[in-house]
């Protein structure tokens, strides 16, 4: 616990700075480095003690901050959908509402029918927005192993559903969920 609070210490600022050049907002680059640690932490027991772990803790801030990036740019494009259902709409039309549920329902049931593993690194991916290597990582997985079973997955979803409720499925990951 004293050497990880050294470690804290020594690459701490540093981290924060990095982190700060590319978010520019002071709140986000805090909660970026505290998920480093954290991520850090819990992989204590992973991390190969030969290698170099400066770069790998700059890496892992690289990976936090693009997921950040992905995070907001996917909640801005949600309030801009947003934005323009209420100018073009001023009350929701429920038969929209009805539609996105069964559909809802319908990607559910499919996603059920997925193994374990494929479901969860799916709703790692789509639901969590976690890229493929964090996604490995987390899981202790190649990144190969992870993009095989999404586009399974995705294949899977497609034949299943058929083309018209394609669109709207696209719909409802990029911007809904």
């Amino acid at each position: 616990m004293v050497a990880f609070y050294q470690l804290y210490e020594r690459y701490s600022r540093r981290l924060y700075g990095f982190v700060l050049r590319y978010i520019k907002l002071e709140a986000d680059a805090e909660e970026i480095v505290q998920e480093v640690f954290i991520k850090i932490w819990e992989s204590r027991t992973k991390i190969d003690v030969y290698s170099s772990f400066e770069s790998f803790l700059f890496t892992v801030a690289y990976n936090a901050t693009i997921s950040q990036f992905r995070k907001r740019a996917s909640e801005k494009k949600y309030l801009e959908h947003l934005k323009s259902l209420q100018q073009v709409e001023s009350a929701p039309d429920l038969t929209d509402e009805v539609y996105f549920n069964e559909l809802n329902e319908q990607v559910q049931d499919l996603l059920n029918e997925l193994t374990p593993r494929q479901k969860e690194i799916f709703q790692l991916s789509r639901e969590q927005g976690l890229a493929h290597d964090e996604i490995a990582k987390k899981l202790d997985i190649s990144v190969n192993t992870v993009k095989k079973h999404i586009t399974n997955t995705l294949a899977f979803l497609k034949s299943r559903i058929d083309s018209s409720l394609m669109v709207n499925l696209l719909f409802i990951y990029l911007f809904l969920q």
